[in-house]
């Protein structure tokens, strides 16, 4: 059975796909990845617990305007924020560069 969160992701990834033929396009987007992947994994690791943003900002203390702001882009977090996150959502953070 097909979501509509299914069909969604489904879209933005055509989206995606298309934006990444315009170079430009695509140079900008492999400069930031590294801060979407942060948003991504946040989003999906709080979504895959069945948390709101309110329930894990009570768990790390951590403001919940300030996790949203984390999950949206709109800031950067420092790696203590993260490891405050990856604890308050039962995980570890590991960093690597490859």
């Amino acid at each position: 059975m097909t979501t509509s969160r299914d069909r969604k992701t489904d879209d933005l990834d055509r989206f995606l796909d298309e934006q990444l033929k315009n170079p430009s396009f695509a140079e900008e987007w492999e400069r930031s990845k590294p801060e979407y992947e942060v948003m991504k994994l946040l989003v999906e690791a709080r979504s895959e617990m069945g948390m709101s943003q309110s329930e894990l900002a009570r768990r790390t203390g951590i403001k919940q305007p300030n996790i949203s702001r984390l999950e949206r882009g709109v800031c950067s977090p420092t790696l203590d924020t993260l490891a405050a996150l990856a604890h308050g959502l039962g995980k570890k953070l590991q960093v690597s560069f490859i």
